[in-house]
C-alpha cells in the first residue's frame, strides 16, 4: 500500500498530516529516510520508524469524544511549547491523534482517534459530515447578511461552501446564531462573518453529524459508544 495510506492506518494522523511527515523527511524505511508520497510499503516485510519508533499498523482502534476549552491547540504537539488537546488526556496511552481541528479560541465537541482512515473521511468535504456550531457575535445581523453567508463566500482566495445558518436569540447587544457547516475548514465559521464585518465573541462546536456535545464538562471526554462508531463508519462508508 502507498506509505500515506500505511501511516494513516498505524494512527499515526490524518493523509494530509502524514504526508507532511513525508515530506518533511521525518519517516525512515528500512533504515533509509523516505521523502516520496508514491512509495509503497509492505507491512509484513518493510520496518518503518518516525520519531525513534517503529511504526505498525492499528489492530484495535480507539475512537474518543473531548469539550475542547478555549486555549488549548489542536495537535499533537506544538512548537511554541503552548498547551494542547493531548494535555487534557494524560490516562490515554495509545497514540491517538484530533479528527479535524478547533481553533485555540473555540471550544466544543472534538474527536480523536487512532483510526486514520475514519480521520480522513470526517474531514473530506465529499462525505458531507455536518459541523454545527453555537455562534454570539457582536450587534444586529440582516436577513441579507445572512443571505450572503448561506450563499458561499470567498475570501482571500478561498471559496467556502454554502451553509445553514439560523437565529436563536437576537438582542440589542449580540446575536446567538446556529451554523451548520460540511467542509470544516481553517477558521471557517469566524472567516464567513468576518466577511460580512461581523466580530465572533463565543465560537462552540455542538455537534457533528449526529453525535452532540451534551453531557462533556469543558475539559472532559469519554469513548464513543459501540452504536456511535458503528454510526460514523456507516457514514464514512469504510465498506469502500
Amino acid at each position: 500500500m502507498r506509505i500515506n495510506k500505511f501511516l494513516a492506518l498505524a494512527g499515526l494522523g490524518s493523509r494530509r498530516k502524514v504526508e507532511d511527515f513525508v515530506k518533511n523527511g521525518e519517516i525512515i524505511v528500512n533504515n533509509k529516510v523516505v521523502t516520496n508520497l508514491a512509495t509503497s510499503i509492505d507491512p509484513d516485510k518493510d520496518i518503518v520508524m518516525y520519531s525513534g519508533s517503529r511504526v505498525q499498523l492499528s489492530t484495535n482502534f480507539e475512537y474518543y469524544m473531548l469539550h475542547k476549552p478555549k486555549g488549548y491547540i489542536t495537535s499533537t504537539h506544538d512548537q511554541y511549547d503552548r498547551k494542547t488537546v493531548m494535555d487534557l488526556l494524560p490516562k490515554i496511552k495509545t497514540r491517538i491523534f484530533p479528527v479535524g481541528r478547533l481553533d485555540y479560541d473555540t471550544e466544543g465537541l472534538l474527536l480523536l482517534t487512532n483510526d486514520g482512515e475514519m480521520a480522513e473521511r470526517l474531514t473530506r468535504p465529499e462525505f458531507n459530515v455536518p459541523k454545527v456550531y453555537n455562534c454570539t457575535i457582536e450587534g444586529g445581523i440582516k436577513e441579507s447578511e445572512l443571505a450572503v453567508l448561506r450563499a458561499g463566500i470567498v475570501k482571500d482566495g478561498i471559496k467556502y461552501a454554502k451553509s445553514k445558518i439560523t437565529i436563536i436569540k437576537q438582542e440589542k447587544e449580540r446575536t446567538k446564531l446556529q451554523v451548520t457547516i460540511q467542509e470544516g475548514k481553517n477558521r471557517e465559521v469566524r472567516n464567513m462573518f468576518e466577511y460580512i464585518g461581523k466580530n465572533i465573541i463565543l465560537l462552540k462546536r455542538v455537534a457533528i453529524g449526529d453525535l452532540k456535545l451534551g453531557g462533556l464538562s469543558r475539559g472532559e471526554y469519554r469513548p464513543l459508544k459501540e452504536d456511535e462508531i458503528m454510526y460514523f463508519m456507516d457514514l464514512c462508508d469504510l465498506d469502500n
